[in-house]
């Protein structure tokens, strides 16, 4: 593997975190911070305690999770689509790095930002509930896990886009409403089982229940099957990247 090569791509997306901080961390944590100051400390010391954890430190890796998804989403999506919104792409496949070279330093960029995001705003949420992690282990896992899978949906994203409006689409109109609808705020068992039924159909329930297990120890699925339908998702996402590599899909034509 050509190491200077992912090296420089890696660096370079890096620094346009940097050099939009507002943007691309400040504005996202905010946004979570008043999530916990509305729902965790004013609606939440009014809601009684969900399996003995108080509500406020119960959505905690609900909103985790929900800015992960979506920061990793738009940052590979971004990432990606600016270099063919310039033309620049066509220099980066005719320059001696692999495909696979291109994947990583996109979408280890862009896992490395999002992951960035959730530990600060994993901090931010120490100063407004308590917090404990019965498996931190698992919790790094589902970090990283979900940071890549969603990090590849959005370098197809910023492959499939031929506007800054499609970029947009996925994560507003897709992706924010199944994580809100995937137990950010509660758990599927409080549902009728109509409604609980529909809401397995959701992947992103089992990204948060599994996310949710290695806090404390509580989830709506096994843990078993979350980190089973999270490597699934990871797998169609690598699969779907390999076939537009193959066939150069939006990128040779």
């Amino acid at each position: 593997m050509n190491l200077y090569a992912v090296r420089a791509i890696y660096l370079f997306e890096m620094a346009r975190t940097w050099r939009t901080l507002m943007q691309s961390v400040i504005s996202p944590v905010i946004s979570t911070s008043l999530y916990f100051v509305v729902f965790g400390a004013a609606i939440g010391s009014r809601i009684a305690q969900i399996d003995g954890i108080s509500y406020g430190a119960f959505i905690v890796p609900g909103l985790i999770m929900l800015s992960l998804l979506t920061q990793s989403v738009s940052n590979a999506s971004f990432g990606i689509y600016f270099p063919k919104f310039t033309g620049t792409i066509y220099e980066l496949l005719s320059a001696p790095v692999s495909y696979l070279e291109i994947v990583v330093s996109y979408v280890g960029a862009a896992a490395t930002k999002s992951i960035i995001l959730g530990l600060i705003i994993l901090a931010t949420a120490t100063l407004f509930v308590p917090l404990r992690i019965d498996h931190p282990v698992w919790m790094v896992l589902f970090l990283l896990l979900t940071a890549v899978t969603f990090s590849l949906l959005g370098f197809i994203i910023g492959i499939w886009a031929d506007g800054f409006e499609k970029l947009q689409v996925v994560p507003l109109l897709i992706i924010t409403p199944l994580t809100f609808l995937g137990g950010s705020f509660y758990s599927i068992h409080i549902l009728p089982p109509f409604w609980r039924a529909v809401a397995l159909l959701n992947p992103v329930v089992y990204l948060i229940s599994g996310f949710r297990w290695s806090f404390y120890g509580i989830a709506d699925v096994s843990i078993g099957i979350s980190l089973g339908m999270t490597l699934v998702f990871l797998a169609v996402f690598l699969a779907v990247v390999a076939w537009i590599f193959k066939t150069g899909y939006r990128l040779k034509t």
